[in-house]
């Protein structure tokens, strides 16, 4: 067994051997593991220890986003290569007993609409999450690791920056490398690094909350070694993450690794995947047996009062699902922001219909048995 074993009094840029910020291929690896062999990785939060139990909303203006995701690794795996398929086998996941759930100005789904700060406090503990500011909700422990990925190739690097500065180019919202807060912070990596908001063909913060205990994700690989990293755990999470954040915290991955050779190349498999064997959580909140639905469609009101129809527009669904959801939700008394954070880690859209022109339909689904 390799064990990668942090200090939580300091952040990710005191143990730079430990964990890094940015995605980079030339990053040395903290550890060895051979196929098969346990890997266990304590992990920091999302925000990298700035947010704490005493935290205030407030002071969520002062967040340095240079710091995110701080990750532990790279885990450099004993014969794997570019072409292969890496097997990750997530054994187990120890949640923190602390979380917190945040809405950030200029972040988040719905980030037009909540332009003020807001701050949820989860005490964990007996397989269930719950908090002072949302009472009478008890979400039910699915921890997940948030990011998770392997190294990018030199090559793919470039790739990711060109592409994403065009993007950026065509008015898309993209943060491309900035050394402020860089994990290596020497160079190339802090002018280089790839930044960990976004997912992209070698995983990362893909936000997959069935990457719970006993699932299988494979990844192409594209360093020799793949480099392994992880991070940016989640106790729980509604299938959209909506407002920028789960329930965030701190834990401990157990994993293991196998290569399959050759097999990403000779199958043609260029993004993650992932598998597994039963459920991913309790049946009851894999499925839930009680529950709340509403629905977005591609319309949306207009400024006049009237409404407007786009057509095949799945980002309009969704966010209509959203709204509609929170509307629910404030009618049985909860805030704006309460309500937010509730389908941010609970609630789970699904796409209806995507083939019933012009309007594609998103249903929001809320499991009611997370309130006592």
């Amino acid at each position: 067994m390799k064990e990668i074993l942090l200090d939580y009094s300091k952040q990710c840029g005191g143990e730079p051997e430990k964990g890094h910020n940015r995605w980079h291929p030339d990053i040395p690896p903290a550890v060895r593991a051979d196929e098969g062999e346990e890997v266990v990785m304590q992990t920091r939060n999302a925000f990298d220890g700035q947010i704490t139990s005493q935290t205030q909303a407030a002071d969520l203006l002062q967040t340095d986003l240079g710091l995110v995701h701080p990750l532990t690794g790279p885990v450099y795996v004993n014969g794997a290569e570019p072409g292969d398929l890496l097997e990750i086998t997530i054994l187990n996941i120890e949640p923190a007993s602390w979380g917190f759930t945040t809405i950030l100005p200029g972040f988040g789904f719905l980030r037009d609409v909540y332009t003020e700060p807001y701050i949820v406090h989860w005490e964990m503990r007996d397989g269930f999450a719950r908090s002072e500011q949302l009472p009478g909700v008890r979400v039910p422990e699915a921890s997940f690791m948030g990011t998770i990925g392997v190294a990018p190739s030199r090559a793919l690097r470039q790739e990711i920056l060109l592409r994403e500065d065009e993007l950026l180019r065509r008015g898309g919202m993209v943060v491309g490398p900035t050394p402020a807060g860089a994990v290596p912070a020497q160079e190339p990596f802090a002018s280089e690094g790839l930044r960990t908001i976004p997912p992209r063909e070698h995983g990362g913060n893909v936000d997959i909350k069935q990457l719970t205990a006993g699932t299988r994700l494979l990844l192409p690989v594209f360093t020799e070694g793949a480099l392994f990293s992880a991070g940016d755990a989640h106790y729980a999470q509604g299938d959209s993450e909506c407002c920028g954040t789960a329930i965030e915290m701190d834990c401990t991955l157990h994993v293991s690794f196998r290569a399959l050779k050759g097999e990403a190349q000779r199958r043609g498999i260029n993004f993650p995947y992932f598998e597994r064997d039963d459920y991913f959580t309790s049946p009851e909140m894999a499925a839930p047996r009680r529950f709340l639905a509403s629905t977005g469609m591609c319309i949306a009101p207009t400024p006049g009062g009237g409404w407007r129809n786009e057509s095949e527009d799945g980002t309009l669904a969704s966010r209509q699902a959203l709204l509609n959801m929170i509307h629910l939700l404030m009618e049985r008394g909860w805030s704006r922001e309460q309500a937010y954070c509730i389908c941010s880690v609970a609630v789970d859209l699904k796409v209806s219909e995507v083939v019933d022109v012009p309007n594609f339909v998103v249903s929001a689904f809320l499991p009611l048995d997370i309130f006592e």
